[in-house]
């Protein structure tokens, strides 16, 4: 079927089952294709993955919110101010100098040597939640696990106490979905927000008192941040660092469930397990696009003339299934090496938590496909509800069964 004409709608329920035939379509005609989302912002997406790489290491291009033009500010900020101005200044929406010292604050909370040092207490963690299914019937792996284990994880890696990882509530990352002023779902988006808020201070204020050498504890004592900055660092470490993980494990399972030889093979070599989660990374990446990107002048993009202020997009998807650089590139190949995809985006903005993603995913799978042999599907695939999200894929629940 022939692409629509331009801005191609980027939502609706059969493409967030399925984007890639779109992504198809539109990288086999040109790199950059004008887009719409859900809030009716339109955009500049980048799909083939030689220029999604040099977009996303681009040094015209920049990341905060002031850089944006009229068009997209009356569309795009949808969280109003003063939350806006108080949530929204962290490290995704920061170019440099002030992302490089923003970023140094958090980077060696993230460094692969500690990552895996606490390995063994995420995979504790991963027991205790697998040990407390329900005994019969089908289970919903993101209530009872995909859901759970990001924020335990996240709580021992930052610092977060037992009291207030007890008090989060995982309807407050959807303060990063649009939800327009018009929208009959904003008062309710507005108590959200608000509540987190709450609670981000709550975390300030804990941390005040108590001290001591966690990451939240650093930043609260920080004196390179301002207060805006501060609430805007936790606020990205508490959303961010857990929904695309959680999303991750369901888009890696479906996957895996998909291609049952590839699935049967994980189970008989577990040394497979790393090389296997870079190519579920590429396969089904759960951060679909990136954040917005700004040029600060009219300019050239792959062959398209920009306007500044214009939001360009890159979909890591897209470009993680690009066949000139990934031979067969639909394919699930469990061997596939070498395997640089953008999972994890590229260049100053790459995940500063990537080896904890990564960690995270290989214990999640282990854990499930050791503990249950038989891990299947409880439902058909055409009964999955793939969350409506801008940036990310990944399922509402999936229904299992164990044995």
């Amino acid at each position: 079927m022939a692409l629509p004409e331009e801005p191609v709608p980027l939502y609706g329920p059969d493409y967030k089952r399925d984007p890639y035939p779109l992504y198809t379509e539109m990288r086999d005609r040109c790199p950059v294709h004008r887009v719409e989302f859900p809030s009716g912002v339109n955009a500049w997406l980048v799909t083939g993955y030689q220029a999604a790489h040099a977009t996303l290491n681009d040094r015209r291009l920049g990341k905060n919110h002031t850089l944006g033009n009229d068009d997209w500010r009356a569309l795009a900020s949808i969280m109003p101010d003063p939350q806006h101005s108080q949530l929204q200044v962290h490290l995704l929406h920061q170019d440099p100098p002030k992302h490089t010292t923003m970023r140094r604050l958090i980077l060696d909370h993230f460094a692969p040597r500690r990552v895996e040092a606490l390995r063994p207490r995420f995979q504790e963690i991963a027991d205790a939640l697998v040990g407390g299914f329900p005994a019969t019937g089908p289970i919903d792996l993101v209530e009872h696990f995909a859901a759970r284990f990001p924020l335990l994880v996240l709580a021992e890696v930052i610092g977060l106490p037992p009291e207030l990882t007890a008090r989060f509530r995982r309807e407050w990352g959807k303060v990063v979905a649009p939800v327009g002023p018009q929208d009959p779902q904003r008062p309710e988006y507005e108590r959200l927000l608000h509540e987190l808020q709450t609670y981000i201070a709550d975390v300030i204020a804990d941390k005040r008192k108590t001290g001591g050498d966690d990451l939240l504890a650093q930043l609260v004592a920080a004196d390179t941040l301002s207060q805006e900055e501060l609430d805007s660092m936790i606020f990205q470490l508490l959303v961010a660092g857990q929904d695309p993980v959680t999303n991750q494990i369901t888009t890696a399972l479906i996957a895996l469930f998909r291609h049952p030889d590839q699935l049967a093979r994980l189970r008989r070599e577990p040394d497979l397990l790393p090389q296997a989660v870079e190519e579920l990374l590429r396969y089904d990446s759960a951060f679909e696009l990136t954040t917005w990107r700004f040029l600060a002048q009219d300019a050239d993009l792959h062959g398209h003339r920009v306007p500044a202020g214009d939001s360009i997009i890159v979909s890591l998807c897209a470009a993680n299934r690009d066949p000139e650089r990934f031979p067969d590139a639909d394919r699930l190949d469990l061997d596939r090496s070498p395997n640089p995809h953008l999972a994890f985006g590229h260049g100053i903005h790459f995940c500063p938590a990537a080896a904890l993603a990564r960690v995270e995913l290989q214990i999640a799978l282990r854990t499930l496909l050791d503990r249950f042999p038989t891990l299947r599907l409880a439902v058909s695939e055409d009964e999955l509800s793939w969350i409506p999200a801008v940036l990310g894929r990944g399922v509402r629940s999936l229904p299992v069964h164990t044995r």
